[in-house]
């Protein structure tokens, strides 16, 4: 009779160790392969609902301070005589809790007319003050109301292309604070754009998104996830969708600057409409970059210099234009009265002009 083999616990328990190496051996790389592909699922959800929560807290904290605006309309109808009704015609936020908001100008172009805004809960105020920019598309209205929810100003110069922002409108002129998002597509961009009215005019140092600007969406705020307003949301591509343009924040904030001092708008002018010629164009069609001049204003600061149809201003006082360095961008940061030096191609040689900077118009 065999006497039993007694196992000593230390022998045991390096037998069970050995076991379990080898089937971690054997199985490892399914198992890793299983864990990482679902650390990395759990991974995505959690970028993907921080981003939700993310736009939600911007809508919540932003919403109450969008406001749509209003046109009061009048219609003569052969069966109910005349009739008077208001109209959604685009949007507007509060930037100051007394009642000061802002819009584009196209919004409310028309100036016999009576304009309304709307508050996201449904109280309508009647504007009292109108105050147009027609260098850019820009108009501050004012109501009498106090301690109303404003928006934060961000900074659009830390914008970088494929941030995420959100767009709230009045959307087609009936949906009060829709909202949509998208990512920031590009930067410093000039191009002829159409208004939501249909309107057409030349933009330049905007900000493009492909968040969708429906009809209705115009003077509403661009805003990053942090809740502050990088641009103002003004027009759509001709012929292409999901392709919006906002205003940069930063264009705005020395008008409102100085509409805060003097009670109107007060901005330096120079005269000229033009066509920016970029780095690419400049080499392809073997020109020098800036901005390439197609009409002088009379009686203005760059008449008065000499400037002329097909020069080309290359630079203001030293600083190079560009399509992130605009004529616009490089005249805002100077005052009324201000004098510079243009640098100007005419007939392949280079001129020094002086031009004193004269006060846009505001109507």
């Amino acid at each position: 009779m065999e006497l039993p083999v007694k196992i000593k616990p230390k022998h045991l328990l390096l037998f069970l160790l050995l076991i379990i190496l080898g089937l971690a051996y054997l199985y490892w790389e399914p198992l890793s392969t299983f864990l990482e592909e679902h650390l990395t699922t759990i991974e995505i959800r959690q970028r993907v609902v921080s981003e939700e929560t993310a736009v939600i807290s911007v809508v919540e904290n932003a919403s109450p301070a969008v406001v749509s605006v209003v046109e009061e309309q009048t219609i003569n109808s052969p069966f109910f005589g005349t009739q008077t009704g208001k109209q959604g015609i685009g949007t507007g936020f509060i930037i100051r809790a007394n009642g000061l908001i802002l819009t584009n100008r196209h919004v409310v172009s028309d100036t016999g007319a009576k304009y309304f805004v709307v508050t996201n809960e449904g109280t309508e105020y009647e504007v009292v003050e109108i105050h147009r920019d027609t260098v850019l598309d820009l108009a501050i209205l004012k109501v009498d109301a106090t301690n109303l929810p404003t928006v934060a100003i961000g900074d659009s110069d830390q914008l970088k292309i494929g941030q995420t922002v959100v767009a709230i409108g009045n959307a087609l002129g009936r949906f009060s604070n829709t909202v949509t998002k998208g990512v920031v597509s590009g930067i410093g961009r000039g191009i002829t754009a159409t208004s939501s009215f249909g309107e057409s005019e030349e933009l330049e140092n905007v900000i493009q998104t492909d968040a969708a600007i429906n009809p209705g969406n115009s003077g509403g705020p661009l805003l990053n996830l942090s809740s502050e307003v990088v641009g103002i949301n003004v027009a759509t591509a001709s012929g292409a969708e999901n392709i919006g343009f906002s205003l940069p924040i930063n264009l705005i904030k020395p008008v409102v600057e100085g509409f805060e001092r003097e009670g109107r708008i007060i901005r330096p002018f120079l005269g000229i409409n033009y066509t920016l010629i970029g780095k690419d164009v400049a080499r392809i069609q073997n020109l020098v970059e800036g901005a390439y001049v197609r009409s002088v204003v009379s009686g203005s600061g760059a008449a008065k210099a000499g400037v002329k149809v097909g020069d080309i201003i290359t630079k203001i006082d030293g600083k190079q234009i560009s399509e992130t360095e605009t004529v616009a961008k490089i005249i805002l940061s100077y005052k009324v009265g201000d004098k510079i030096t243009l640098t100007t191609r005419r007939d392949n040689k280079n001129l020094e002009l002086t031009a004193t900077l004269g006060e846009a118009p505001t109507q």
